[in-house]
């Protein structure tokens, strides 16, 4: 890790099992999950946490450097908070070398499984939460819903057991750093449970509220269970979304020109300054058509400095961006469009504005105004802002 990352948190990815009951011939961190590692998939969540991380992965011996590449990809820019060290022969013994590359600066722990590699952010965030606010060791677990039986070696049913007293228990498994490490210097014994040597050590652990995505995959069954969680539900055709802004002064009163907003000549309105039309609400959705298409934006489409947009109508601009998506093999879902303006007073025509441009786009079309309360240029009567946000799909 970089020396010069000061993290209070770490996270230690055990990721160094063999993955033998999941019959795939290689360590479990490293079997596809619906099209990625499970390694990579576990490692979302923990660098979309706020607040700076370090990340130790440990790897199979043999697989430090793919480790490392996996890592180095989820990360992103904050790559320099992350470390990659070979496993040992246990789980205990893999956290142990975790725990032996960790900066100074860390002072809460997380232990987390690869093999649970939906576990939400949200879970994560709870169990820092919970080690910060107490001082103790928390621990995610769900209660337990089946009826629990002690048995003796054969098999024979001796009593149930009250499962008001049982909870499964999860990771990341959250402790203050010293405490997990005092209970490792004195483990004496191996053990797949980091809580159950920090409580044989004298500390207390807390079992917070768990989550059910947080599972292990651990069979094949496991692993087909994670697949359907991360696909789209059946004839789900989910959409790209986008967000455009543009603004514009009003032009001088001697320049008579004439008032185009939302696809609506308003007469006696002061215009709006442009190379078009100067129509905000326009050219907003037009913006966000392009993002959600991944077609640029409205500058690199239809520059300034163009001669067949000079003084254009803000339907030339949506037609022409209605184009380009359909030729990119998408087609328009909804837009919404927030107007911050003193004027012209919209809500009397608002009705008519949105059948205009839905009829331009072939889809529903929602607009909303607002002032600012006399804050700002608009505010001030000296110009108009709008923001949109618009759905696409695949045609």
């Amino acid at each position: 890790m970089n020396s010069s990352a000061q993290p209070l948190v770490a996270v230690i990815v055990v990721a160094a099992g063999s993955g033998t009951r999941l019959g795939h011939g290689q360590a479990k961190a490293f079997v596809s999950l619906a099209g990625r590692t499970i390694l990579s998939r576990s490692l979302d969540p923990i660098f979309a946490l706020g607040a700076e991380t370090q990340v130790v992965i440990v790897a199979p011996a043999d697989r430090v450097g793919e480790a490392q590449q996996i890592g180095t990809h989820v990360a992103g820019a904050a790559s320099a908070y992350l470390t990659v060290v070979a496993g040992g022969q246990t789980r205990q013994e893999s956290v142990a070398r975790g725990l032996a590359v960790l900066a100074g600066s860390v002072q809460t722990v997380l232990v987390h499984d690869a093999a649970r590699a939906l576990t939400p952010v949200a879970q994560f965030e709870a169990v820092i939460d919970a080690v910060g606010a107490s001082g103790r060791a928390a621990v995610p677990g769900l209660p337990v819903s089946d009826t629990i039986k002690r048995t003796d070696p054969f098999g024979l049913a001796l009593e149930t057991v009250d499962r008001a007293e049982l909870s499964a228990v999860q990771t990341p498994q959250g402790f203050p750093r010293d405490q997990l490490e005092r209970a490792y210097a004195q483990a004496g014994h191996d053990a797949t449970d980091d809580a159950a040597l920090v409580a044989e050590a004298g500390y207390p652990v807390t079992i917070i509220h768990g989550d059910p995505l947080a599972f292990k995959i651990t069979t094949a069954w496991d692993l087909r269970r994670a697949e359907q969680e991360l696909q789209p539900a059946p004839g789900l055709v989910l959409p790209r979304t986008g967000v455009g802004v543009d603004s514009h002064a009003f032009a001088p009163a001697a320049d008579e020109q004439p008032l185009w907003l939302a696809g609506l000549l308003w007469p006696a309105e002061q215009g709006l300054s442009g190379h078009s039309d100067g129509d905000a609400v326009a050219h907003a959705i037009c913006d966000a058509l392009l993002s959600a298409g991944g077609l640029g934006d409205i500058g690199s489409t239809f520059g300034t400095d163009d001669p067949r947009f000079s003084g254009a109508r803000g339907e030339v601009f949506l037609t022409e961006t209605l184009r380009m998506l359909t030729v990119a093999g998408l087609r328009v879902g909804n837009v919404a469009v927030q107007l911050i303006a003193n004027r012209p007073r919209f809500a009397a025509r608002r009705l008519e504005a949105e059948g205009v441009l839905a009829g331009i786009l072939g889809a529903p079309v929602s607009i909303s105004a607002t002032t600012t309360d006399g804050l700002g240029f608009t505010g001030r009567s000296e110009g108009v802002v709008a923001i949109a946000t618009a759905l696409v799909y695949p045609a």
